[in-house]
């Protein structure tokens, strides 16, 4: 499963939303998620990904802002040791 299609049922578990309006494109203000919705996102998207997000203000402002996000964390947090296989 995708970054993309992980976070759609993230979204779609915590709020009424449709996958097919949670597209890239799709602002999260047009979507109705504010910046506590956003906060609350993360303790999600720390669960789901078993990532560590950073306190610091994020400049976020669509679905495909959020997922190269993640994409970003998961590629620090969960590199791969390429001498011995093991993750760091």
């Amino acid at each position: 499963m995708s970054t993309l299609e992980r976070l759609q049922t993230i979204l779609i578990n915590s709020y009424p939303l449709q996958r097919d309006a949670l597209v890239p494109e799709a602002r999260l203000e047009h979507l109705e998620i504010d910046s506590l919705g956003v906060m609350e996102l993360f303790f999600s998207i720390e669960d789901e990904f078993k990532l560590s997000v950073p306190n610091e203000q994020q400049d976020l402002a669509t679905i495909g802002d959020v997922v190269t996000y993640i994409d970003r964390l998961i590629a620090e947090q969960h590199r791969v040791d390429t001498t011995s296989g093991a993750a760091s």
